[in-house]
Formats: C-alpha cells, sequence, structure tokens
C-alpha cells in the first residue's frame, strides 16, 4: 500500500509540476491560466495530503516531511481562496486554515530543538516563513478594504509559493550535485524574485 501511495505522490506531483508551469507562463486570467491553475490546484493539494499521509505510516514517519506537506497545503488551499476576496469576506474555513499554518511554523521550529536539541534550518525558514504568512493574513482579515484591494497579490504570491514548494520536491529528491542546503532554499530565492516581479508590476 505503501509503495502505491509512493508512486501516487510522486504522479500527483509531477503533474503539478508539469501543469503549473502554464498558469506562471500565460497571460494572467487567461483561459490557459485558469484551466492549467485548476490542474495545479487539485494534483497539487492531493500530491501534498498523500505525502503526508505516508508520513505516518509505518517505518516512514517523517515529521519533518509532514511538516512541509501541510506547508505546501496551505499555500495552495489559501492560494485558490484568495480569489474569492474580490467579492466574499474570509470565512471560518480561511480562519482555520491560518491558525493551522501558523502552529505548524511554531512546530517546525520547536520540534528539532527538542527532539533533536538543534535548530533545524530548512525547517527554521519554512517555519518563520509560514508564522509571517499567517500573521499576515490575520491582519488582512480584518481589514475588508485592503483584503479587496491584495486579493491577486496574495493570490499570486501564495499559488507560486505551492508550485516553489512542488519544483523545491523534485529538486531535492532529484539532486546529485547540489549541496542539500541550497538544493531546498535555491527554488523559494528564484521563485521570491518572480512574485517580486508580478508585485512590482501591479503596483505600478
Amino acid at each position: 500500500m505503501i509503495d502505491i501511495l509512493i508512486i501516487l505522490h510522486a504522479t500527483l506531483g509531477g503533474i503539478a509540476l508539469l501543469s503549473g508551469l502554464i498558469p506562471l507562463m500565460s497571460q494572467k486570467g487567461s483561459k490557459a491560466h485558469k484551466e492549467y491553475g485548476k490542474v495545479f490546484y487539485y494534483s497539487m493539494l492531493a500530491a501534498a495530503l498523500v505525502g503526508v499521509i505516508i508520513t505516518v505510516l509505518p517505518k516512514h514517519e517523517s515529521p519533518f516531511l509532514f511538516t512541509v506537506g501541510i506547508f505546501s497545503s496551505y499555500l495552495v488551499l489559501s492560494g485558490r481562496r484568495a480569489l474569492r476576496f474580490k467579492k466574499e469576506k474570509p470565512s471560518i474555513i480561511d480562519q482555520i486554515i491560518s491558525i493551522g499554518m501558523l502552529l505548524t511554523g511554531i512546530g517546525m521550529i520547536t520540534f528539532p530543538l527538542i527532539v533533536w536539541g538543534g535548530i533545524n534550518i530548512v525547517l527554521t525558514v519554512f517555519g518563520l516563513l509560514g508564522i509571517s504568512l499567517a500573521i499576515t493574513d490575520f491582519r488582512v482579515f480584518k481589514n475588508s478594504e485592503k483584503l479587496k484591494k491584495g486579493w491577486l497579490k496574495m493570490h499570486i504570491g501564495k499559488i507560486t509559493g505551492g508550485y516553489i514548494a512542488a519544483t523545491t520536491a523534485f529538486v531535492v529528491v532529484n539532486n546529485t550535485f547540489l549541496p542539500s542546503l541550497v538544493a531546498w532554499l535555491a527554488p523559494g530565492v528564484l521563485g521570491s524574485i518572480y512574485i517580486v516581479y508580478w508585485t512590482t508590476k501591479m503596483k505600478a
């Protein structure tokens, strides 16, 4: 069963990686952007959830990958739901998603300290980022006017973050020449440049 889940996880992750390229490169709001964006969303979310299941099964327990899976799920879920904020107010579901990310971020930082007696750089970076995103969510949720103006920025930032997660997973699993830390963080650095580009373009 575990072998089947691993193959399913890898297949869904591959679909997300390939389909996600089209929304990134196509005209925002176009038919291709929307249709392939849906394919990316569902495949990425499913891949993350299957990955989370694998990390709690016997002989495959991994608190490290469990929290990374939760983080990836948060990015694509909240990024997709940001589209609603153009016309709707945040619901209790949005609050729960952000609370889940906040708690997961705290766990990503504190777990290595408690269990391993030291800081894990990758988990600390992702944990701090997750906490920052969750706190920003709570602040924006309280300001409906700011939310109406910033829904697109939130959507692009978090959905792109989800694609960064897919790319990171691919690079880490197939890495044969990059140092481990570089493999984990390089996609995030490059993806952040893309996010800053679009944020600047929207402001202009």
